[in-house]
């Protein structure tokens, strides 16, 4: 018995895929983000609650001497005092609505999107999708995420990629609109910006970095599924 059940084991080893359909291609898409950059405003019903709780406890906290509340007025006075001047929340990117800068939507997440041939598109024509590439000798699938997104930045320096298991994952199948269209299986990887504002974005037409209210416009057949993956 020990002896079969090496044999077996053996015989498996080197055999690793995934469990599909020979016609079902996968597809490993990455959801690239930029997170926000400045504190988001607060809700009015929050800071609401907020001044309303600090009020509260207004009534009970302790009095303190006048001689030790002017101390820490004189805090940050001296050679090393700096003048603070916060940064305008509205770029030049927003009054113009530039799309594909990342300075703009400073308070909310950014999502890349390219516009080009990939494998939904119909009869090879242009169309928006995430950095995306098909599986095939890759190791893992999140190597395969890897190697879409590095076909279409180059550099992976200045990214992170968020664990390794998909975020997600849907079934794309021929509809009355792309009958010739091969159904495949799409899966998600999140991967976020780090430390830069500028990437040099190739292998595609057009490219855009848009918030999610914006991104599930370009996808109303799945807004529903990315409206419900994407937490922001």
């Amino acid at each position: 018995m020990q002896r079969s059940f090496t044999s077996v084991a053996r015989s498996l080893k080197g055999t690793r895929g995934f469990c599909t359909s020979n016609s079902d291609k996968i597809v490993a898409s990455v959801l690239f983000e930029r997170l926000p950059v400045v504190v988001p405003k607060i809700d009015p019903v929050v800071y609401a609650f907020q001044e309303f709780s600090f009020r509260w406890r207004q009534q009970y906290r302790r009095a303190y001497p006048d001689e030790f509340l002017k101390k820490s007025d004189a805090r940050g006075k001296g050679d090393y005092q700096m003048d603070y001047v916060p940064a305008p929340r509205v770029t030049e990117a927003d009054k113009t609505n530039d799309k594909r800068s990342l300075q703009r939507a400073l308070d909310r997440r950014l999502y890349l999107l390219l516009y080009g041939k990939t494998i939904a598109a119909p009869d090879g024509k242009s169309v928006w999708h995430f950095p995306e590439k098909v599986y095939k000798s890759e190791e893992t699938l999140r190597k395969c995420a890897v190697t879409a997104l590095k076909s279409v930045i180059g550099d992976l320096s200045n990214t992170y990629f968020v664990g390794n298991a998909p975020m997600g994952h849907m079934v794309i199948q021929p509809t009355d609109n792309t009958p010739d269209l091969q159904s495949f299986k799409c899966f998600f990887f999140k991967s976020q910006v780090i430390a830069t504002n500028k990437f040099k974005i190739g292998k595609c037409d057009d490219f855009v970095w848009v918030t999610k209210d914006e991104l599930l416009g370009y996808f109303p057949e799945q807004a529903d599924f990315l409206n419900k993956m994407i937490i922001s």
